[in-house]
């Protein structure tokens, strides 16, 4: 196998010396991150405050100082 052949490494520590156990929680955490869409390509797909549907479960205004602010913007 030369070096052109070799299958470069997934993870590579650079600093620190991290033992097992961290290494493992690292590459679960990346492992997660990639099964959930989490690729970090800079679009989002969370939802716009908005037209979140939890934002009609609120609890009604109650009438007050800043009553105005609070009815239409997002929580």
């Amino acid at each position: 196998m030369s070096e052109e052949d070799t299958p470069r490494p997934l993870l590579r520590v650079v600093r620190g010396a991290p033992d097992d156990v961290e290494l493992a929680a690292l590459a679960s955490v990346i492992a997660a991150a990639a099964a959930s869409g989490g690729g970090g390509d800079g679009t989002s797909s969370r939802r716009s405050l908005w037209s979140d549907p939890a934002a009609q479960l609120r609890t009604p205004i109650q009438p007050g100082p800043g009553a105005w602010r609070a009815s239409s913007l997002p929580r």
